[in-house]
């Protein structure tokens, strides 16, 4: 009966948490502490906002997560409940078990070029970043050309955006590539000097910013949240406290 017991248990856990998206917004609260919607949708490119409103709705049906309501106006953000920080050792767990396990799937990033974007932004180091606001154009050609905007800010995770947040055009380092160019550079399996060296990877802008762009990431590996640089954690950890670049650009 124990044995029974413990298999209802288990599948009740994996039909409740085995999509795509339940973990993945688990974790983005466990590294960030607290985000709202708009940083929840741009922390994970790929995701309808119709679906993260879906499932936010089920993991806070579940006790999970619930509503940040410290900031005292406008619309509450998400935090974990005790139950959602209970999960926190499963999530680094599973985290551990893909790097050693899960065998690195190029082909994934051409189905999903979404994802390559997101590796992208986990390996930049907001201590690195200049001072004044800069802006990543970056233009991915493969199965279908797709344009985003990383907007990164000194001291402060970067931001995600499906749409230009319009700075100054001094601002900008434009990058085109295939998404099997990035794929490399996003997994730290290759650096953006080489890549750009044999021309995979095209980057124009202010010539500035242009020789520091492969200052800004974190060299090499893939580190679990709580190896990132200690400025990265910072800045993940008051994210929650700051309006989203996006959101402030009116996109």
């Amino acid at each position: 009966m124990a044995a029974k017991g413990d298999y209802c248990a288990f599948t009740k856990a994996v039909e409740h948490l085995g999509d795509r998206w339940s973990l993945v917004i688990l974790r983005e609260l466990t590294i960030h502490g607290g985000r709202g919607f708009n940083a929840l949708a741009d922390g994970m490119p790929g995701i309808s906002r119709s679906v993260l409103a879906a499932r936010l709705k089920k993991l806070e049906d579940l006790e999970l997560i619930g509503r940040d309501r410290s900031a005292g106006r406008g619309v509450p953000g998400y935090r974990l409940t005790h139950a959602g920080r209970e999960l926190e050792p499963i999530l680094r767990g599973l985290w551990a078990w893909s790097l050693r396990f899960v065998p690195e799937d190029p082909a994934m990033a051409e189905r999903d070029p979404d994802i390559v974007i997101r590796w992208l932004s986990d390996r930049i180091d907001p201590g690195s970043v200049p001072d004044r606001t800069v802006v990543m154009d970056l233009d991915v050609t493969g199965t279908g050309v797709r344009r985003f905007w990383l907007v990164l800010e000194h001291g402060t995770a970067p931001s995600v955006c499906i749409d230009d947040p319009c700075l100054a055009g001094d601002r900008y380092v434009f990058i085109e590539a295939d998404v099997r160019a990035l794929y490399p550079i996003a997994r730290g399996m290759r650096d953006w000097t080489d890549a750009i060296a044999d021309g995979s990877v095209q980057v124009a802008g202010d010539p500035a910013l242009v020789r520091a762009l492969p200052t800004w990431f974190v060299a090499g590996g893939t580190s679990q949240p709580d190896e990132q640089p200690t400025a990265n954690r910072r800045a993940r950890r008051a994210i929650a406290r700051r309006v989203p670049v996006q959101a402030a650009a009116g996109s």
